[in-house]
C-alpha cells in the first residue's frame, strides 16, 4: 500500500500536465522556459536544503554508507556498458545510463524508510541520500555532458560539471556545512549563528523554492510526454525500467544480505530499508529536467521516469515482501 500512495501522486502529477498540455493551457515554449525555472533555480535550492539538513559532516558514517556508494558506480559502469549493448543513438546513451543507476531517493527515500524500519530506520536513510544525492548528480552531470558532446574532451566534461546549477547546489551546501564545523557553540549547546534561526526569512525562501522543484518537474515532464514516443522507444525503454526497478535494487540488496552473512558487513533490519529506498526507487524526476537542459534524448528520459514509477508500484511490493518473508525487514 506504501508503493501505491508514494508513487501514485508522482503519475497523477505528470497525467496533469499532459492534460494541460493536451487542452492547450500553454504551448511548448512555455514548458521549456519551466523547465530552465527548475533546472537553475528550483532543483539547486532543493539539493542545497538536503545537504544543510546533515547536522554535521562527522555524523556521516562513512563506513555505512560507503557500500551504497561503491555500488552507484558499480550500476553507472554497467549501465556503459548496458548502453553500448542496446542503445545505438549516442544522444539516446546518457538517459539511459542515468536511469541505471539514478533513483528518486531524494523524495521517496525518507518516508519509504519510516514506513518499513521505524523512526531507527530513518537516521541511516538520512546519512545514505545525502551521500547518494551528490554521488547521482556528480555522476549524472558527467554522462550527460560526455554523451551530448560529439567530440567530448575531460577537460570539457569537467567544466560544464563544476559549472553545473545542481553541482553548485549540493557544493554551496557542503560548504555551508564545512564552515557550520568551524563555529563556536553557546552555552546551552547551540550553534552560535544559524541560517536556518538568525536568517530564518531568507532560508524559508530558499525551503519554499526547494519544495516547487519536484511538483513542477513533474508538470513540465507530463506537458513534454508524448505516448507515440513509445514503439520507437521500446528496447532502450525495456532494458531501462529493468536495469532500474528490478537488476539494480537485486544487486543492491541481494550483495549486502550475502555479505553481511559472510561478516563482512552488518546489514540489519535498520540498515535494508535504506537499501530499498535508494535501489528500489524509480529514476529520479530530475533526470529528465537534467537531460533537457544538458543534452541529450529527453523524450527517453520522460518515458524513463515515467514508466519506472509505474513498475515500481509492483517491484517495491514484491521486493518488501521478500524481505520480510524471510526477516530482513
Amino acid at each position: 500500500m506504501y508503493a501505491f500512495n508514494a508513487v501514485m501522486p508522482i503519475l497523477l502529477l505528470v497525467l496533469l500536465g499532459y492534460v494541460l498540455r493536451s487542452v492547450g493551457f500553454a504551448g511548448e515554449a512555455f514548458f521549456k522556459k519551466a523547465n530552465t525555472l527548475v533546472f537553475r533555480v528550483f532543483l539547486p535550492a532543493l539539493l542545497f536544503c538536503n545537504v544543510y539538513d546533515i547536522e554535521t559532516l562527522s555524523d556521516v558514517h562513512w563506513g555505512d554508507v560507503g557500500y551504497i556508494a561503491l555500488i552507484v558506480v558499480l550500476l553507472a559502469a554497467i549501465g556503459v556498458l548496458l548502453a553500448a549493448a542496446f542503445v545505438p543513438e549516442r544522444l539516446q546513451k546518457g538517459p539511459f545510463i542515468q536511469c541505471v543507476f539514478r533513483s528518486n531517493c531524494a523524495i521517496l527515500g525518507i518516508p519509504l524508510a519510516q514506513s518499513l524500519g521505524g523512526t531507527p530506520a530513518v537516521a541511516f536513510a538520512a546519512v545514505a541520500t545525502a551521500v547518494t544525492i551528490p554521488l547521482f548528480n556528480t555522476l549524472a552531470v558527467i554522462v550527460l555532458s560526455y554523451y551530448a558532446d560529439k567530440t567530448p574532451s575531460v577537460k570539457a566534461t569537467v567544466l560544464r560539471t563544476l559549472k553545473n546549477p545542481l553541482i553548485i547546489g549540493v557544493g554551496l551546501g557542503l560548504l555551508v556545512l564545512a564552515i557550520r564545523s568551524f563555529l563556536p557553540h553557546t552555552a546551552d549547546g547551540a550553534l552560535a549563528f544559524s541560517l536556518e534561526r538568525d536568517c530564518k526569512f531568507f532560508f524559508s525562501a530558499v525551503r519554499m523554492a526547494g519544495q516547487a522543484a519536484s511538483p513542477l518537474a513533474l508538470v513540465v515532464l507530463g506537458a513534454r510526454f508524448d505516448f507515440s514516443a513509445v514503439r520507437s522507444l521500446l528496447r532502450p525503454i525495456t532494458v531501462g525500467v529493468i536495469a532500474r526497478i528490478v537488476f539494480a535494487p537485486a544487486l543492491a540488496i541481494g550483495g549486502a544480505i550475502a555479505l553481511t552473512h559472510l561478516g563482512v558487513l552488518q546489514f540489519t533490519p535498520v540498515e535494508v530499508p535504506a537499501l530499498v529506498a535508494v535501489f528500489g526507487s524509480p529514476i529520479a524526476v530530475s533526470s529528465a529536467v537534467m537531460v533537457g537542459e544538458i543534452g541529450g534524448d529527453d523524450q527517453l528520459a520522460a518515458q524513463l521516469v515515467v514508466w519506472t514509477s509505474a513498475f515500481s508500484l509492483f517491484t517495491i511490493f514484491i521486493t518488501v515482501f521478500l524481505l520480510r518473508s524471510f526477516a530482513y525487514l
